[in-house]
């Protein structure tokens, strides 16, 4: 007689004996090839604590992945199989009373599965040993009862080997869900870190598990770095904020952090108004203006970047520092260092106070003409910029170093002020940063 089948260690190690068939095909079991399965199938339910075992011993043998698994837990492990076992076949016996509490057994253990990271082709490999040693089982067992019979198990392979490979797609499917679920709530658990982290509210308690979720080091440096569109024409003060787009990372302005810099790896976090990405450092103290200079930011967004702080207990303190700087941009776009702009800082920062300022010192130009106006405030920021060189600042305009001291002479006679005193050019200049920044 021809042999039908291979041995028990050819079946287990090589491929399937009968490789899985599409779900559609035609079933060629008949009524005594069906009492030939059920007979073999009886004998297995009866022997099913030995037919565990070997699994197990199969599992822990040839497929790595269930090892640590079996190691931490036998017995679970072995519950799990015989379960499985005890419903598919079960399934053989009585398809309609089992299945659907072998779909359920076969659900289940995706879902553990997916949950303990064991991979899915593990998974699979472990059901088709399974179904591999069920297999040879039955034949062994009809080939001792009665070898003739063989002929008509094989009428029934395909139906056998067709329930192993549905189960195999149940499996497939749960695990899968499962695996989107995980991913999901280590996402979701990831940004409620991130956003208790910028928002200050992170207990001192989490922040070791806050840095072993996130990669980062509890004690290291950073910064944080915030952008946001442009405001939009009209905005009149510094509470007007920033023009909001929509959730999500998709809706952040694109801006393109130098690959070379250690903060390129840095974690984005979307916010009502602005987008917020923390940046691990680890260079010298000029990184941050590197990174500054370095940065791609598209015409029209807005990129602050705060002063560095020790360890995540302090990054609801950088963040709050990233927004000073955003709020020191200027409306129409670019970089802001707030390191390297802290009188801003101070304006934004007190945008009442400032906006008093502003008007208490350059208050007497809105009397003039709106034209002649803007050419001494024009003229004044260019000298200020210019360290106080009229020269260089007649070059910025276009115009003789005698006209720049003539428009400086008229301010300080329209305002006042002295601009060779410290204190009044201190008043003076952050009255033309109010200006520019607030609208005021």
């Amino acid at each position: 007689m021809p042999q039908v089948v291979r041995s028990r260690n050819g079946a287990l190690h090589g491929p399937c004996p009968v490789p899985p068939l599409p779900h559609r095909f035609r079933s060629l079991a008949d009524r005594e090839s069906v009492e030939v399965l059920h007979r073999a199938a009886r004998v297995l339910v009866a022997s099913l604590p030995a037919l565990t075992d070997r699994l197990v011993e199969a599992l822990y043998a040839q497929e790595p992945a269930y090892r640590a698994a079996i190691d931490s837990d036998r017995a679970e492990v072995w519950q799990e199989v015989h379960h499985s076992l005890r419903h598919n076949v079960g399934s053989l016996i009585q398809p309609r009373e089992f299945r659907e509490s072998a779909h359920r057994t076969s659900r289940w253990i995706g879902e553990i599965r997916a949950e303990q990271g064991v991979p899915l082709d593990a998974v699979l490999h472990a059901f088709r040993m399974g179904g591999a040693m069920v297999w040879q089982d039955l034949v062994d067992e009809t080939a001792r009862r009665d070898p003739d019979d063989i002929r008509l198990l094989v009428h029934v392979a395909a139906d056998v080997w067709n329930f192993v490979d549905e189960h195999c797609g149940v499996v497939a499917d749960a695990y899968r869900q499962a695996e989107r679920r995980l991913s999901w709530r280590r996402e979701n658990r990831q940004r409620l870190m991130v956003a208790a982290l910028l928002d200050g509210t992170a207990r001192i308690a989490d922040l070791a598990e806050a840095a072993e979720m996130l990669g980062l080091p509890e004690q290291g440096r950073y910064a944080v770095l915030a952008v946001a569109e442009g405001r939009r024409s009209g905005a009149g003060s510094a509470d007007a904020g920033v023009a909001r787009h929509g959730p999500g990372p998709a809706a952040r302005p694109t801006v393109v952090l130098p690959a070379a810099h250690p903060g390129a790896a840095a974690l984005w976090h979307p916010g009502p108004d602005a987008e917020f990405a923390i940046l691990p450092l680890t260079g010298p103290p000029g990184e941050l203006s590197e990174l500054a200079a370095a940065l791609d930011v598209p015409a029209g967004t807005r990129a602050g970047i705060g002063s560095a702080v020790e360890g995540l207990a302090a990054l609801g303190d950088a963040r709050r520092l990233a927004e000073t700087a955003l709020r020191a941009c200027p409306a129409t776009g670019g970089t802001v260092l707030l390191d390297e702009h802290l009188p801003d800082a101070l304006v934004v920062s007190s945008p009442a106070l400032a906006g008093a300022l502003a008007d208490r010192v350059l208050g007497p130009l809105d009397r003039l003409d709106p034209a002649d106006r803007d050419v001494i405030l024009e003229t004044l920021t260019a000298w200020l910029d210019a360290d106080g060189s009229a020269q260089r600042a007649g070059a910025r305009l276009y115009c003789h170093r005698n006209t720049v001291l003539n428009r400086l002479r008229r301010f300080e006679q329209l305002t006042g002020r002295c601009l060779t005193r410290p204190r009044d050019a201190v008043e003076v200049s952050l009255a033309l940063a109010a200006r520019r920044l607030l609208g005021t």
